[in-house]
């Protein structure tokens, strides 16, 4: 539930008094599990009344990142933390870690105060004497780059020699030291890099400005290797997490010697994760993310990510989402170990469901779905819940059978119905349902539920490190539980938080539901935020593993991606890669009076813009006659000085080509719709107006130009956020497709393939898309161009 109305304002208010900016404290109360975390430590910091902001935003630090399994030890860490003995992020990191390690034991205050640097003040003077060496040391460096050095790296050098001082006095003592030996920015400081001209594959950017603005910050230590916070699978003896029961009693999860040498023998010591995905529809960019840590996990460690089919649920599952998942899987750039289903397993976890009602830890149960959601809510056990387990062995015995009807029984987990944690209140087990299995055919009509197959088969396939989002992490207590109960060799779970973005809806129900009902036009719809829809818009995997890495692998669960991010790596990709071309959405005829009307010029035009005279490769060849076709954006009738277009008797440059000037405008019957301009070129090329225009011109006299439909895509919901919506469909975006039936393109572009990606000058990237046909290709509009050339280029 939501917090909302006068609870909100007060919560509002409490996260105003700790130095949170209004923004940061509204999406934090928007996220129920961050607020409760803050809401408690402020509280338990004694801190209701407020304090200065570093305190406050080290108390939000602790809120979003403190271990789980050291709660105990948190009153103390606050302590250290509102007296200033703990004043750093870095100290903060390092008291997480230190906790992590101890979880619930104690340990020795001279030991923790070591490892945070409690007591270690770096003097000014330090500082400074650090600050000077380090610059010596990288002095030519700095010198050659200048502004574009990388201060990151100058910044780690000092934390290495000081991890424990106050990064800002660091960051500000260095910024005055470059400006101490470089003087002030020049414009050159800011212009990008040249390319070296043997790498003609990689292009200059021709991004604007404006895409700079977007970079992101230079990556930290952490950042370049995000993998580098998993433990090693040798380490996967220690506890990392405790289930605390109503009874008093605590259960440290963790594996014996034995059983992890054990699975260390049969891994190898390599590290094994698995992508899971249910195969109930197409996978997301949120998937991306999923994909890029488990995979990337076992990549980075030399180890093996398997492709595992989550399918417990026949009656949503489909052969053509399996097909699907593999295909997307295969072009995100992944290769799975080996592709497994929850159901390849089916016979041995009903084997193991028997040997949990053996075991005393699970019965057959008769409530109704709605009798057991009332029982849940008021912590109240099921009528069955102590029946002799011979008893539960037989009625199991008769649900695998088929002799209970569907809905009459169900196998019910028996763990701890008044815990805190409502994922330990006797979770289903298995189910009756009388559907054939996709996978498994018709063999079984009692199927298990993730909560409990997920946490087995993981186990079976000796998973080193399940890793999943963080709407999970209640269920680490059920995961660890069953393990416990079974005897079976543990994994190391680790949650990491959703990636969100801005503008879309990434719940499965909610993207079947617009599917379904024709919102959009399919699962690969390019306004969808489905990794099939935005390869038919023409991103790249290599552009979305870069947008995934550059976000990182945390567990602040409170942000939401802008979609500009990711639009910055796809043009970073798009501009190394699609080759430029002229094409006219909107075409206005011009005639040019002074050129023959049977003369076709064959001009060279730039498919890279640092394309070498003497690499034909680079270039291709346009037609240039006396009907050519400009943007009609680009003509007015009344001239302006900041205006570069075309206006009567103005200039201007047509890329690739002459300089025209208008000398007369054809208007319709209604005096104000123009219908034609005439225009004289300069073939000496003297005259040297600021305006460049795109173009597309007749290919012979009376030959109208390669037509084409081009669809322009914009965001598919108005509103950032518009799952929080109550009417989040009423938030679709009616502009959200808008299509170009009849758009002109250069000649060049006939024969251009179903997904190929060009850059329309002046105007954006866009792909191929499969509706192309022989008579008239489709392009999709991938994404815009922040700044079009305008007078830069020529």
């Amino acid at each position: 539930m939501v917090v909302k109305g006068e609870e909100s304002d007060k919560i509002l208010e409490l996260f105003l008094k700790i130095g949170l900016d209004e923004r940061t404290a509204r999406n934090t109360i928007a996220n129920n599990k961050v607020t409760s975390n803050l809401t408690s430590v402020i509280h338990e910091a004694a801190l209701a009344d407020g304090c200065d902001r570093t305190i406050g935003n080290l108390l939000y630090t602790v809120a979003t990142k403190y271990p789980a399994n050291a709660l105990k030890h948190r009153p103390k860490l606050l302590e250290y933390v509102v007296s200033s003995k703990i004043k750093t992020p870095a100290q903060l990191e390092a008291s997480f870690s230190f906790l992590s390690n101890v979880a619930s034991e104690d340990y020795k205050q001279k030991e923790f105060e070591e490892a945070c640097g409690v007591g270690v003040e770096v003097s000014l003077e330090e500082l400074t004497q650090t600050v000077n060496e380090i610059f010596e040391d990288n002095k030519a460096a700095i010198l050659e780059r200048r502004y574009r050095m990388n201060v990151g790296e100058l910044l780690g050098s000092i934390r290495k020699k000081h991890p424990w001082a106050d990064p800002k006095i660091a960051k500000q003592l260095v910024d005055a030291k470059m400006y101490e030996l470089l003087g002030e920015r020049t414009e050159t400081d800011d212009e990008k890099p040249s390319k070296k001209k043997e790498k003609k594959e990689k292009p200059a950017k021709v991004e604007s400005k404006a895409d700079v603005v977007d970079t992101p910050a230079q990556p930290s230590e952490e950042e370049l290797n995000p993998f580098s916070i998993f433990p090693a699978a040798e380490d996967n003896i220690k506890v990392h997490t405790e289930v605390f029961f109503s009874n008093g009693s605590v259960l440290r999860c963790c594996n014996t010697r034995e059983r992890l040498d054990n699975h260390l023998k049969v891994t190898g010591g390599r590290v094994f994760t698995r992508f899971p995905p249910e195969p109930n529809g197409y996978l997301h960019i949120g998937h991306a993310k999923a994909m890029f840590v488990d995979f990337g996990l076992a990549k980075e460690r030399g180890g093996c990510c398997y492709l595992r089919y989550d399918d417990t649920n026949p009656e949503a599952e489909k052969k053509e989402y399996i097909t699907h998942i593999e295909e997307i899987v295969q072009w995100m750039g992944w290769e799975p170990f080996k592709i497994t289903y929850t159901s390849d397993y089916f016979q041995d976890l009903y084997e193991l469901a028997v040997e949990l009602i053996r075991r005393g830890h699970a019965y057959v149960d008769h409530q109704t779905p709605e009798e057991i959601k009332e029982y849940r809510e008021k912590k109240m056990n099921s009528p069955w819940r102590d029946r002799p387990i011979a008893e539960s062995l037989k009625l199991f015995d008769d649900m695998k059978r088929g002799l209970i009807e569907e809905g009459k029984a169900t196998l019910r987990m028996k763990q701890d119905m008044q815990s805190d944690n409502f994922n330990m209140y006797d979770l289903i087990a298995y189910r009756i349902k009388f559907t054939p299995h996709p996978h498994a055919g018709d063999k079984w009509c009692i199927y298990p539920s993730y909560d409990y197959a997920h946490c087995i088969v993981d186990s079976l396939e000796n998973i080193t490190h399940s890793l999943c989002t963080l709407e999970f992490e209640t269920r680490r207590a059920s995961y660890y539980w069953l393990l416990h109960v079974l005897d079976l060799y543990q994994p190391y779970v680790w949650e990491y938080s959703r990636l969100n973005v801005t503008n879309t809806v990434m719940s499965k129900r909610k993207l079947n539901y617009i599917v379904s009902n024709k919102y959009v036009d399919g699962w690969d719809d390019p306004r969808l935020m489905t990794l099939a829809g935005l390869r038919r818009r023409g991103v790249t995997s290599t552009a979305i593993n870069y947008f995934v890495r550059g976000i990182g692998i945390t567990r602040s669960d409170c942000s939401m991606i802008r979609m500009d991010r990711l639009e910055y790596h796809i043009r970073e990709e798009l501009n190394k890669t699609a080759p430029r071309v002229l094409a006219v959405l909107h075409p206005l005829k011009v005639v040019i009076t002074n050129l023959e009307s049977r003369s076709v010029l064959d001009l060279d035009a730039k498919k890279w813009p640092d394309a070498q005279a003497d690499d034909s490769s680079a270039f291709y060849k346009v037609p240039f006659s006396n009907v050519v076709y400009i943007e009609r954006s680009d003509f007015r009738m009344k001239d302006s000085k900041d205006y570069y277009g075309l206006a009567p008797g103005k200039s201007a440059l047509l890329r690739y080509a002459f300089p025209i000037k208008c000398t007369d405008v054809i208007l319709a019957d209604d005096k104000e719709t123009v219908l034609e301009i005439r225009a004289e070129y300069d073939p000496s090329k003297k005259s040297k107006p600021k305006g460049v225009l795109h173009w597309v011109a007749e290919p012979s006299a009376g030959s109208e130009p390669l037509k084409v439909e081009v669809r322009l895509f914009d965001k598919l919901f108005n509103s950032e956020n518009p799952a929080e919506l109550d009417d989040w469909l009423a938030d679709l975006n009616p502009n959200s497709k808008v299509v170009v039936p009849a758009a002109y393109a250069v000649p060049s572009l006939r024969n251009s393939a179903i997904g190929a990606t060009f850059q329309f000058e002046r105007l954006g990237y866009f792909t191929v898309d499969k509706d192309s046909t022989e008579e008239k290709l489709v392009f999709n509009r991938t994404v815009t161009l922040k700044d079009p050339y305008g007078k830069a280029g020529k």
